[in-house]
């Protein structure tokens, strides 16, 4: 199937390249992503949410094949260690061999748990990104980030393992609730607050058509996030510098998440917040004006995401668990700041003191 709509996005990594296809009806497009299967075993990871919904449009192309399917339940607790166990007995059981392809088909739990299942099993097999949701098409599924969580922290167990390929059907967005939807729309406007102004204004001038789902903006949408991001991984893949940008709004956003327990706020609630917070961090810091700091938040407000730290939260809780984060060094805080919108960098020695402060502010009743 040939959609006129279709967007094709690579990631450039040499031997390791592959494409983000974007547009409507491609799972059922067999012919397009069953070439990427190189062996006789498929096992395709999804949750009990989605499987109903989209596993039968996905079914036909694995015809011939030896497969099976594992389905995790609903929601980012799930993502742990010992699901990560049971797909490997999945994989066991199906006598999969290093020829073998995961098949991830849900959100980014589940592309994260898929990808680390497959790094694992015999040391790394093929994977393939079928994301579900917003958030998963236009960051998690992108870049060969792929991990668990544990009780300590969001995140904190995982591998780079590139997709062999990245199958993002539009129309799976029809059946996201709207919470989700919105969730996913953080993390666009995190790809254009990191490095790419004009996206941002073009977010602000579209926010409404975004905000309804209209198919052609969602699709440019999309679209220029997986630019973006595809960019920056090709030049860091393992994110020894500017792929760390990526992160803008994480150290606070994953704190509110591990304080939350994982069921308070989604991931792009947490980096709503989390931007936000980083944007009066740096203002503190004298690195940027209220003007930007301003927009962010009528920008967030307008599509609907939260902008404030949920309530029972408390300040010095927080920044214990900032303190775990994966970019600190030697006990240092770095953190993802802004010069304004478009003029992220990665800012390291932060005085914890002026971080408790924007925490304390942002907490206080």
């Amino acid at each position: 199937m040939n959609n006129p709509a279709l967007q094709t996005v690579t990631v450039a990594l040499g031997q390791r390249s592959y494409p983000v296809w974007i547009g409507s009806g491609l799972l059922a497009d067999h012919a397009r992503w069953r070439a990427m299967l190189r062996g006789r075993h498929a096992l395709v990871i999804s949750n009990t949410t989605v499987a109903p919904l989209y596993l039968p449009r996905i079914e036909a192309g694995l015809d011939g094949l030896k497969w099976s399917s594992f389905l995790l339940d609903d929601g980012e607790a799930h993502k742990s260690f010992a699901n990560v166990g049971r797909a490997l007995e999945a994989l066991g059981q199906l006598g999969a061999t290093r020829d073998a392809c995961v098949i991830a088909l849900g959100g980014g739990v589940v592309g994260d748990l898929a990808g680390f299942s497959a790094a694992c099993w015999m040391r790394g097999i093929d994977f393939i990104q079928m994301p579900t949701t917003l958030l998963a098409m236009v960051d998690s599924s992108v870049g060969g980030k792929t991990g668990v969580n544990l009780p300590v922290g969001k995140n904190l167990a995982g591998a780079f393992h590139q997709p062999r390929a990245v199958i993002a059907d539009i129309d799976t967005l029809a059946t996201l609730p709207e919470r989700e939807y919105r969730a996913g729309l953080a993390e666009v406007i995190k790809g254009a607050a990191i490095g790419d102004e004009p996206f941002f204004a073009w977010l602000e001038q579209h926010a409404d058509a975004l905000a309804a789902r209209d198919p052609a903006t969602v699709l440019e949408a999309i679209a220029r996030k997986v630019r973006y991001k595809a960019g920056v991984v090709a030049r860091d893949e393992t994110e020894q510098g500017e792929r760390a940008l990526l992160n803008l709004g994480h150290t606070f956003g994953h704190a509110l998440e591990t304080a939350g327990h994982y069921t308070t706020l989604l991931h792009g609630e947490g980096v709503a917040i989390g931007m936000l917070l980083a944007a009066q961090l740096s203002e503190r810091q004298g690195m940027s004006g209220g003007a930007d700091t301003l927009r962010l938040r009528q920008l967030l407000e307008k599509l609907g995401l939260p902008t404030t730290i949920p309530s029972g939260m408390e300040a010095q809780q927080l920044l214990a668990l900032m303190r775990l984060d994966k970019k600190n060094t030697a006990g240092v805080l770095r953190l993802i700041l802004w010069r304004g919108i478009g003029r992220a960098e990665i800012v390291a020695g932060v005085a914890e003191a002026d971080v408790l402060a924007v925490l304390q502010a942002a907490t206080e009743p």
